[in-house]
């Protein structure tokens, strides 16, 4: 049974928006560690308003949430069931947040890498070939604020995310920027995850100087190459941060 909603006599002071995201997180945390399972059913409104002290109305749009993020169905009589992972939206950026809330399992790390693998080298050449001058001004700026705070502050996460979104969107591809903030939200929530337990095991930003060069230069070969570069060795230093925080 999911636990009860955290700071509840604060929480009664709430709007009904932050009730409805309060729930949302709490289902959506449950069914992606697998306290819900694919095929089981979730608390029926009236249980689940009873025990939580909430309105039937807030559980019902929070409800609604996962359905649109391809968590859940419901259905009369049978209730609101858990779909099959096939089905959920993993690149979701609430999605990529529950799975990533407790530690995830390699399968979607690997999923999440292979993704980018294919996406981002592409969209870096494109990159190369159609950027013009604001591209390169978004991408500058995204580097310069990233060598500023670094990765392991928030505003070096944030400049990451746009570093990573600008070459998307330079890219002039409008199925590619469809994709930008689920690989955004993939590219902050592996890098946070690197450092849970230690700090970085190297300085990534030199990679990202060079996808920056090779865009610049207008080099759609290199700008492929040096993207690549950039993903293999993020995935190396994820499963060894992960391999690190088992043994330790």
């Amino acid at each position: 049974m999911v636990s009860e909603l955290p700071g509840q006599e604060a929480a009664l002071q709430s709007t009904g928006r932050r009730w409805r995201g309060a729930i949302g997180n709490m289902l959506g945390r449950a069914i992606l560690s697998g306290e819900y399972a694919p095929g089981d059913v979730l608390p029926g409104e009236i249980v689940f308003a009873e025990t939580n002290g909430v309105s039937r109305g807030a559980y019902r749009e929070a409800v609604q949430g996962l359905i649109a993020k391809g968590l859940v169905e419901s259905r009369p009589k049978t209730g609101t069931r858990v779909l099959p992972r096939r089905r959920w939206n993993m690149l979701d950026p609430d999605v990529l947040g529950w799975a990533f809330a407790d530690k995830p399992d390699m399968a979607l790390l690997r999923s999440l890498f292979e993704l980018r693998s294919v996406v981002e080298p592409a969209a870096a050449a494109f990159a190369a070939e159609r950027r013009d001058r604001e591209d390169l001004k978004a991408l500058k700026d995204a580097l310069a604020r990233m060598r500023r705070h670094t990765l392991s502050t928030e505003a070096g996460l944030a400049a990451d995310r746009d570093f990573h979104g600008a070459i998307l969107a330079a890219s002039r591809n409008d199925a590619l920027v469809t994709l930008s903030a689920g690989i955004t939200a993939a590219v902050a929530w592996t890098t946070q995850l690197k450092q849970r337990d230690r700090a970085l095991p190297r300085d990534p930003i030199p990679e990202h100087a060079a996808v920056y060069d090779a865009i610049a230069d207008g080099d759609t070969a290199q700008a492929a190459a040096a993207m690549r570069r950039l993903v293999d060795l993020a995935l190396a230093d994820t499963r060894a941060a992960l391999t690190d925080a088992m043994e330790g």
